[in-house]
């Protein structure tokens, strides 16, 4: 289908209404982390680099984003020993319940995060505390965080297998080679591509997630996240503020351009 002139005008104006409303605000974020002026006058009276010197400096967004990073390492790795099998599993066999399990494999993703959050805290209180003595900290971060980024890998890997069929590895079975062999040497390396995106797109999910993350946390797992929201309307913290959104920012697109790199359009199939 054609579209006329006017109609391309039309779409392309509104595209760059949506875009400019997407990115402009971290556009003034970022330059508010060199503004001279403490209470962010617009527009700037200088620029000064002492926020990202106190930034790197404060202890507090450190240690922050080391527990971001040891909960998307951590939620990443369960989500592709767990995605990848899930996907081999309802994409290679048939058997009873195949679609209730894929429906429910792909749940968490589609649920409020608030709701995931509140089901999740209310295990921890009622079942892991009590019962394990396993309190609100990292570890059910990560179990919080691994309940969506598995959606994340097995979208990936579910798209690369059903590109790939299954004649490969029949031909594999066929030439006596074993389940674990074929698996080796001709499923993973296939798979290898869409492994890595797909643990870029999960790590950079868990990386900037705030809503579970509210829910499992305890007192001293703050990620960084969640550091941002509770120094957000501090005014002594604000300048520092900015500039840690800013590395938030940087650091949440390098995974997800990364991974569409590698991935192709498995990258963006795995968002969907």
């Amino acid at each position: 289908m054609k579209l006329g002139r006017g109609a391309r005008i039309a779409l392309s104006a509104f595209g760059v209404l949506v875009l400019a409303f997407v990115y402009v605000p971290l556009g003034v974020v970022a330059i508010n982390s060199f503004n001279s002026d403490k209470t962010f006058g617009w527009p700037p009276p200088g620029f000064t680099t002492q926020w990202w010197q106190a930034a790197f400096e404060a202890q507090g967004p450190r240690d922050a984003l080391l527990v971001s990073i040891k909960a998307g390492l951590g939620a990443t790795a369960i989500a592709l020993v767990l995605g990848t099998l899930l996907a081999l599993a309802l994409s290679r066999y048939d058997f009873f319940g195949k679609h209730s399990i894929s429906i429910l494999v792909v749940l968490p993703i589609a649920l409020p995060g608030i709701v995931t959050g509140i089901a999740l805290q209310s295990v921890i209180q009622n079942i892991l505390s009590p019962v394990f003595g396993i309190s609100a900290g990292l570890f059910t971060i990560i179990v919080g965080h691994a309940t969506f980024c598995i959606v994340i890998v097995f979208n990936n890997v579910t798209a690369r297998l059903r590109r790939l069929g299954g004649s490969l590895e029949q031909a594999s079975a066929d030439l006596g080679a074993r389940p674990w062999t074929t698996f080796r040497r001709v499923t993973f390396p296939l798979l290898r591509s869409s492994l890595i995106a797909g643990a870029l797109l999960a790590f950079g999910l868990s990386f900037d997630e705030i809503v579970v993350t509210t829910f499992t946390a305890g007192p001293d797992s703050q990620t960084l996240p969640i550091w941002i929201f509770n120094n957000l309307f501090r005014p002594n913290q604000a300048p520092v503020v900015n500039v840690v959104a800013v590395v938030l920012v940087v650091l949440s697109i390098f995974p997800v351009w990364l991974a569409q790199r590698l991935g192709g359009t498995d990258a963006t199939e795995s968002r969907l």
